[in-house]
């Protein structure tokens, strides 16, 4: 019997995500992003198909590294306009009750208190269905907009997010006690003061004296999310995250990373999911029509005004057969690594267009609905992947071929479910309800009874 296969739908509030150039085609209405009627109509189709969540990417600022400007992004939709994810979800949520909503929020330039608010929120409104995933950035646009010259360096802001973490733990976790709040109508009394602890923080980066605003919501700790690959992202996803998303490539490459995130994770568990983008068709040959089709759509300058960006490299300076020198640098590391994978360590810039086979360096999987069932069983089972996180092409038209007719040729061999689990997003994913040892969120929750410093 297969593994079971879990699926994300990996999109962002914008026009062009992953594979740009896409909301050219005349059946994609992608350019609806700034509407309800989009993402109601998203959240019921992904819950029809039972799929694990929705994972909301987010950038803060442009891509503005090709010919050091953002005409390119501009002009192609790549990723701008862009719309805060996190005002789509509740919307969403009441249009649904089981999927979950993985949201991507930069802690680089946003002060904890407020954030660990928001994200309370979210988790109250969707009754336990959110997720964050944990990014620091990499564009100097971002921190330009923030008021500062340049980002901090790689390492700098994963320390950063180190006592990030500390803090928003102890507001989510520390702050009330399970039993703080009492709702007791005839006696005047809807919060025990004793049971809430003012949370005092004195650190390198940040200062705290506050009581989190909100109260326990159903998960605390919203899922945590983390894409980091490089050396320094692993170590911190292997402290911090329950859900690692790997870009996809080779198989042994990729099982290689999951061993090597679960060994400096353990004992604790972790769920990996792929990025796979899919086009499918009845049979074979009508999956490379459609694969044709929709390559007479795809931006080759969009692909490589996002490259640009998330590589660190401005490609504008180079000549098609030019060798790319690709040294360390201060964008997404394990960008650079896997591009120096897949075109060797001197490329060139036609080198990496031709990887762009729909608008981004992420390869599609093509082939009969069939045929894509076996393959991502295959490579599920070869890597030890929990799941994909599947990006958009022709939209909505990728996703409902997905959910009527991928997701039963997987439930026809016993590789995907029938039925969602019960409970928050955690039980979903997990079995538990809250972060339990050895996660560093655990050790600061209080206990029921748990005696504690009076509030100030």
């Amino acid at each position: 019997m297969p593994q079971e296969i879990r699926l994300n739908a990996f999109d962002m509030a914008c026009v062009g995500h992953i594979q740009h150039g896409m909301w050219t085609h005349p059946r994609d209405t992608s350019a609806q992003y700034n509407t309800l009627t989009h993402w109601l109509d998203l959240a019921r189709l992904l819950e029809r198909g039972l799929f694990d969540g929705l994972f909301l990417a987010d950038v803060l600022g442009v891509y503005d590294v090709l010919d050091g400007s953002a005409d390119a992004a501009l002009r192609g939709g790549v990723q701008v306009p862009l719309l805060d994810p996190s005002m789509i979800v509740p919307a969403m949520a009441a249009v649904t009750s089981q999927l979950g909503f993985g949201v991507t929020a930069n802690l680089s330039y946003e002060a904890p208190y407020l954030f660990a608010r928001r994200m309370s929120t979210l988790d109250h409104l969707t009754q336990g269905r959110i997720g964050w995933n944990i990014v620091t950035g990499y564009l100097d646009s971002a921190a330009r907009a923030m008021g500062l010259d340049r980002q901090m360096q790689h390492d700098d802001r994963y320390d950063l997010a180190e006592e990030y973490m500390e803090v928003v733990y102890r507001l989510w976790e520390e702050s009330w006690a399970e039993d703080a709040v009492l709702r007791d109508a005839a006696g005047g009394r809807f919060t025990d003061p004793a049971r809430v602890r003012r949370i005092l923080h004195e650190g390198r980066q940040y200062r705290l004296d506050a009581h989190h605003l909100c109260e326990p919501s159903p998960q605390r700790t919203p899922v945590l999310y983390q894409a980091g690959a490089s050396a320094r992202g692993q170590k911190f996803a292997a402290r911090h995250a329950e859900c690692v998303f790997l870009n996809g490539g080779p198989a042994a490459d990729v099982a290689q990373q999951i061993a090597s995130l679960r060994a400096l994770a353990a004992p604790r568990e972790i769920r990996v999911f792929v990025g796979a983008t899919l086009v499918l068709g009845h049979t074979e040959a009508e999956a490379q029509e459609k694969l044709a089709e929709y390559r007479r759509h795809s931006s080759v300058e969009g692909a490589l005004a996002h490259a640009a960006a998330s590589l660190g490299i401005d490609f504008g300076r180079y000549a098609m057969d030019e060798p790319i020198e690709a040294g360390p640098g201060n964008a997404i590391q394990s960008n650079v690594a896997a591009m120096k994978r897949a075109t060797g360590p001197a490329f060139t810039k036609r080198g990496l267009v031709d990887q762009f086979i729909l608008g981004s360096r992420q390869k599609p999987m093509v082939g009969s609905v069939e045929g894509i069932a076996e393959r991502l069983i295959a490579y599920a089972a070869e890597t030890g992947a929990d799941g994909f996180n599947l990006s958009r092409t022709v939209f909505p038209e990728c996703l409902v071929e997905v959910v009527e007719q991928l997701v039963p040729a997987l439930q026809e061999r016993g590789a995907y479910k029938t039925g969602y689990a019960a409970g928050t997003y955690r039980e979903k994913l997990f079995g538990t309800a809250r972060l339990a040892a050895p996660h560093p969120a655990a050790g600061f929750r209080q206990g029921p009874g748990q005696g504690i410093t009076r509030s100030g």
